[in-house]
């Protein structure tokens, strides 16, 4: 008995320790839109050239979204299927078509195409066209899309090269 209080000691000895330092990352973090000011929030709305500013809150809600419906393959901004192909700025950019602004983004998420812009990828890919197969796209509208792409077009501007370093940075 005497050696599982200690135990039980031990153990909230360490939460207690530990739980600080969680609270004091989840505040520190350089995700929190909060920080994030007009010019980061503005990206490139379509390819003619205009853009758009998101809010703090459609940044937060967009961050939310991406990690509950692509961060398990897309964490970071890398591709897990294929590091070769991240969501940084340079690897959209150079995507057939180019999926740097928000409709081509969102048009990605409803049919996406081979990086090539060849042929879809629609049945190994989750998309809004194919959500019988892909549930985490099923309740998806295209005010969620557009806070995703909104998401994957800012998050570059604070986490740096990070943001689809892939290998690089995460030594995966």
């Amino acid at each position: 008995m005497a050696s599982l209080m200690s135990s039980l000691k031990r153990s909230l000895t360490r939460l207690l320790i530990l739980l600080p330092v969680l609270v004091g990352l989840s505040i520190s973090s350089p995700a929190q839109a909060g920080q994030w000011d007009a010019e980061t929030r503005t990206v490139p709305s379509n390819p003619g050239g205009n853009s758009v500013t998101f809010s703090d809150q459609e940044i937060t809600s967009g961050r939310k979204i991406f990690n509950n419906t692509c961060g398990t393959c897309h964490a970071g901004g890398i591709t897990k299927t294929n590091y070769n192909v991240g969501l940084d700025p340079e690897a959209l950019s150079l995507a057939t078509p180019p999926r740097n602004n928000v409709d081509a983004l969102v048009d990605y998420m409803k049919d996406p195409t081979s990086y090539d812009g060849e042929f879809s990828i629609a049945d190994v890919h989750p998309s809004t066209s194919n959500s019988d197969l892909y549930v985490q796209m099923r309740d998806l509208d295209d005010e969620d899309l557009r806070l995703i792409a909104g998401y994957i077009l800012v998050a570059p501007k604070i986490q740096g090269v990070q943001w689809g370093g892939g290998k690089i940075y995460f030594g995966t």
